[in-house]
């Protein structure tokens, strides 16, 4: 694997992030809370992993510019816009609600997951959607 393909498994993995915070969701609300459990925790070791992936690709790489004009320009840099300071709280607010369902902490819990999860899958979408708009369209 060369630095080069870094970018396609980040968003690789934001994508399996968002499939398994959404099957996280249907399986609370099923109350099958094993399965729940399991998908919150893979979701969050994708993350991880997107994250480390993210950070060695930019620090070998740099910056790279969004090179496209016309309509598509606007939309790409409001969703980017949006999506930094967002996947900037992620990581916190992640870690903060899964502390709180491991300490069996479960109002608390739930309470922090209703903002949590929304935020998470926003950055989780936005961010495959910023991969395509950068690197395929």
């Amino acid at each position: 694997m060369d630095v080069r393909d870094l970018p396609a498994l980040n968003a690789t993995l934001n994508g399996i992030s968002t499939v398994l915070l959404l099957s996280g969701l249907a399986f609370i609300h099923a109350r099958e809370i094993e399965r729940h459990r399991f998908c919150m925790i893979a979701a969050f070791a994708c993350s991880c992993l997107f994250l480390t992936s993210y950070l060695i690709y930019h620090a070998q790489v740099g910056s790279v510019p969004f090179t496209r004009e016309g309509w598509i320009r606007p939309v790409y840099f409001t969703i980017l816009i949006t999506h930094i300071p967002l996947a900037a709280i992620v990581p916190p607010l992640a870690i903060l609600t899964l502390h709180r369902a491991w300490r069996e902490r479960f109002d608390q819990h739930k309470r922090l997951a209703r903002w949590t999860f929304p935020i998470w899958m926003y950055v989780s979408v936005t961010g495959v959607a910023i991969y395509w708009m950068l690197y395929r369209l």
